[in-house]
């Protein structure tokens, strides 16, 4: 055994020890969280546009403070690029994180020196409570991919500027830089499709032990170290026993990146975000994520009908229960305060506090009025596909409005790695679920308003080809689920068999 694993099982330990400690006094950390939060706020322009030296309860925080997504956050984000100090959180973020998201175009997200430890010791986190759990050790000796944007910073009001990753990349402790692959070069090149190339070069003969990335991403890694050398990953890397996910759903590529791998590895997945990070799977035999309680960030959550009400009700972690569908919204150290990250949550045990995410909150069908959302179509989809033995690369979903009664359908726009016997009857499969899933959407086909669903096979590479057309190729970038408008699907029709 080497020194590396040798010395990460006590302190896996050590730290084990604290989370589990952490799940019995959730609900007293979040309270502390909002005191400190509201100690520190008042002295800012913003505590003091929204009197927060006047706030002692989490009930008068909410009559005080609205709830905003980043659009209406913007002019206070404005000043602090303009290189303004105390407008947030105290003095200047030390990083300012560059995002493109699906709803706002670019978006900069202070990042402080209190809440850069929120991305650094989760991720951390979430291996060190495999190794207590599992006592493997192994990885720690191997090669790793920490899979990021560019490290490469830019200045913005003298604030160092970037993706999060990139910025993530220059923490990453010292006795874990030599396990770093891919290289510092190649990290920092644009193209994706070079990039990938360049990853694949630095890694095919390398002992990887742990392979981190969004699922579309590691499937598109894998494919290519496939193509290149004819083997399954196991085969070409014996000892890779960690893949570290997060960023989109897992299930829908489960199988087949499984498939790929052709061997038993442990998954873990993650819940980062360029606000913070949320949550992490804490343990291999229990479901959901464990909500990061202790971290800086102050979490609520509205009802998901509710977020778009003028006055949505806001609970706090005391007061949310197992299945309820919840927006997420943070009041972090990082000056976020009522901050609508547009991730929407259910939880599965408030014994710990264990959640999933179920989806965006802006991207759900509802051209007719039956609000599906993106857990039931991925639940619908996996369930026929599992029976039926296929295996999906990716897919999307928009409504089809044409004139005339019971003429409208949702159309899918599915790749698929190894297609239906009978397209026809995976059809209906997805369809009789989805109704079983949302009783608005079943009394429209059973009302004869709508057709059931109709599916578009998308030829092989074809969402890759899309998203290589919007300059999106890569990274954490993915394909939203579904969309209430066909701007997605009419662009994806060049891509349709």
């Amino acid at each position: 055994m080497k020194i590396k694993s040798f010395l990460a099982k006590p302190f896996a330990h050590y730290i084990y020890k604290g989370i589990r400690k952490g799940m019995t006094t959730a609900v007293a950390d979040q309270e502390n969280i909002l005191k400190e939060l509201l100690k520190t706020g008042k002295a800012t322009e913003f505590g003091k546009d929204h009197h927060l030296q006047d706030i002692n309860v989490h009930e008068e925080y909410v009559q005080a403070v609205p709830v905003r997504d980043y659009e209406q956050f913007k002019p206070y984000i404005e000043k602090i690029k303009e290189g303004k100090h105390n407008v947030l959180w105290k003095g200047l973020p030390i990083y300012l994180a560059k995002t493109s998201g699906t709803t706002s175009g670019v978006k900069y997200i202070p990042i402080s020196k209190e809440s850069i430890d929120n991305h650094i010791n989760t991720a951390r986190n979430a291996l060190l409570c495999y190794i207590a759990e599992s006592g493997n050790t192994n990885f720690t000796d191997g090669k790793m991919i920490f899979l990021s944007g560019s490290p490469e910073l830019e200045r913005i009001g003298g604030i160092p500027t970037g993706r999060l990753s990139g910025i993530v990349n220059h923490h990453v402790p010292s006795y874990l830089r030599k396990n770093q692959l891919p290289s510092y070069e190649t990290n920092c090149i644009d193209d994706w499709e070079t990039k990938l190339d360049r990853i694949v070069a630095e890694t095919i003969t390398q002992d990887m032990t742990l392979i981190s990335g969004i699922p579309p991403w590691a499937q598109m890694y894998f494919d290519r170290l496939i193509e290149k050398s004819g083997k399954k990953i196991k085969e070409l890397f014996p000892n890779f026993s960690v893949l570290v996910h997060g960023g989109v759903n897992f299930e829908p590529y489960r199988n087949k990146l499984f498939e790929s791998i052709g061997g038993k590895v442990a998954a873990i997945e993650t819940f980062p975000a360029s606000e913070g990070f949320m949550a992490f799977q804490d343990s291999q035999d229990a479901e959901g994520l464990l909500l990061n309680t202790n971290s800086g960030i102050f979490f609520e959550f509205v009802p998901a009908n509710e977020i778009f009400n003028a006055n949505p009700t806001r609970l706090s972690l005391k007061d949310v229960k197992v299945g309820e569908n919840y927006a997420l919204l943070i009041n972090s150290n990082a000056g976020l305060w009522g901050y609508n990250i547009g991730d929407t949550v259910k939880f599965v045990s408030t014994n710990p506090y264990r959640l999933v995410v179920t989806g965006r909150i802006k991207h759900f069908i509802s051209a007719f009025g039956e609000h599906v959302i993106g857990e039931e179509v991925e639940q619908s989809l996996i369930k026929a596909a599992e029976e039926e033995g296929v295996h999906i690369t990716e897919f999307t979903v928009a409504p089809m409005i044409t004139q005339g009664k019971g003429k409208s359908y949702h159309e899918w726009f599915i790749e698929f790695e190894n297609k239906p016997e009978n397209l026809d009857r995976f059809a209906e499969k997805v369809d009789v679920n989805l109704r079983n899933k949302n009783i608005y959407y079943n009394d429209l086909i059973t009302g004869n308003i709508l057709l059931p669903l109709h599916i578009r096979p998308v030829k092989k590479h074809g969402f890759i080809d899309y998203m290589k057309s919007i300059g999106k190729l890569g990274g954490q970038n993915k394909v939203p689920r579904l969309s209430n408008d066909r701007n997605i699907a009419s662009a994806l029709e060049k891509y349709v068999e």
